[in-house]
């Protein structure tokens, strides 16, 4: 047996074995790299210069940013502003307190970016606002969970940010962009399977349609929504770079949830950033340590190897997006998110690439896949917040997500077959 293929199946036995003894993520990836450093009688020392050199990459400063300023309006009273808004739009058809639920994380996802701060902020009173007007828990805590997706895809999303740096020369306005379509998308699917359950079950309406309560409510949760508008278009637009709008996404929350909502005080700040650091170094110790995990994946050869077999299975451009597709959503049942994002990307780019499939296109695919799997047992985080906050059991939840799992599966397939509905906007607006 030579000696790569020794190595890799120490690499991958290692990972394989720690992530089974239920070690974390970076510990399993740093830990199979060094043995398999130690094997190939190369200096330990590559691997801590490549966690130095993942984490000094200029755009991945973006992310902190990002999730600062997801937290920051996340605790400065954005969300009471955005239900009442989502509300008054929507909240006197049938069906009116789902499409509120989904229309709200629309908007609040496209402030924080994440499915997690969206369900916690938002799902308690989204839905006792549900249960309120006759829906069932499980169901309204299941499109809370399902809705929360969204914010992934409309940006700002950090997961786009890490993907686009660990791709390679991804333009970070184009994913932008490209995710804003799909993420309307997917809200309206979730929309109209609410009408239909609404329909069925013959839920009650809200109040009546008001002009004047549109005006008002929206207004008020504009300060929040300009958060949205002031990143997309200043990256889009190559006013400023990501890391430069996500720095001003920053002051301009901390202003509106300060002086302008006035929900937030600056001993609450300290709070948040603390929290916020929290978060961002289990991210930042995973960048760090998939580096280095890549770097010796890449030097074994194992991306040319896996993109060799694919293509040798089958040159079938529409099998071999299913089984990607299919092999993501197993991987998101048990990994986390940011983790497969930076170990498959450089592995995929070269399969992708012999495909001739855009890779923001496939940036698209890949988040609201791996969203997915935020909402699956055994390691969604969204599922178990979800019922946290709901006080119902893991297990009926799980069960009462089947038709909330059937339809975002058929929103990714058609996504996944039909990429000008990603690559539309940021072709038209950028000359892609």
């Amino acid at each position: 047996m030579s000696t790569e293929i020794i190595a890799i199946t120490l690499l991958v036995g290692a990972f394989a074995l720690l992530m089974v003894l239920r070690v974390g993520i970076g510990i399993a990836m740093g830990g199979a790299t060094i043995i398999t450093m130690l094997y190939l009688k190369l200096p330990i020392s590559v691997v801590f210069q490549g966690m130095i050199s993942g984490t000094k990459v200029f755009t991945f400063m973006a992310v902190p940013f990002f999730v600062l300023a997801g937290e920051l309006m996340s605790g400065g009273g954005i969300s009471k502003r955005l239900i009442h808004f989502a509300e008054a739009l929507v909240g006197w058809v049938h069906g009116g307190a789902g499409m509120v639920n989904v229309l709200a994380s629309m908007f609040f996802g496209g402030i924080s970016g994440s499915a997690a701060a969206d369900t916690a902020s938002l799902g308690p009173i989204e839905i006792e606002m549900m249960t309120e007007q006759g829906y069932d828990k499980e169901f309204s805590t299941c499109l809370t969970m399902a809705s929360s997706v969204q914010g992934m895809l409309i940006p700002p999303s950090h997961n786009m940010v890490v993907y686009a740096v660990t791709a390679g020369g991804v333009s970070i306005g184009a994913l932008f962009l490209a995710g804003l379509v799909p993420g309307v998308f997917l809200g309206l699917a979730l929309m109209v399977y609410s009408y239909y359950i609404a329909r069925k079950n013959r839920y009650t309406k809200s109040e009546k349609f008001s002009l004047k309560r549109v005006l008002k409510t929206g207004w008020t949760a504009m300060f929040g929504l300009m958060t949205i508008v002031i990143i997309v278009l200043g990256v889009s637009g190559g006013i400023m770079t990501a890391t430069e709008s996500a720095a001003i996404a920053v002051l301009w929350s901390f202003v509106v949830s300060v002086w302008i909502y006035k929900d937030m005080s600056i001993k609450d700040y300290y709070k948040i950033a603390t929290k916020t650091v929290k978060t961002l170094s289990i991210i930042m110790i995973l960048i760090a340590v998939a580096y280095s995990f890549g770097w010796t994946v890449t030097y074994l050869g194992i991306p040319k190897m896996i993109a060799s077999g694919l293509l040798a299975l089958t040159s079938n451009k529409i099998v071999l997006l299913l089984l990607l597709n299919i092999v993501l959503l197993l991987l998101g049942m048990v990994m986390s998110m940011s983790s497969i994002i930076l170990i498959l990307t450089p592995i995929l780019v070269p399969v992708l690439t012999a495909l001739g499939v855009d890779l923001v296109h496939f940036g698209v695919v890949m988040v609201l896949n791996l969203g997915m799997g935020l909402l699956t047992p055994p390691v969604g985080g969204v599922l178990y917040i979800g019922s946290a906050i709901s006080g119902v059991k893991v297990g009926r939840l799980t069960r009462s997500m089947v038709p909330f799992y059937v339809l975002m599966f058929s929103v990714l397939l058609f996504l996944t077959y039909v990429p000008a509905i990603s690559t539309f906007l940021p072709n038209l607006v950028l000359g892609r």
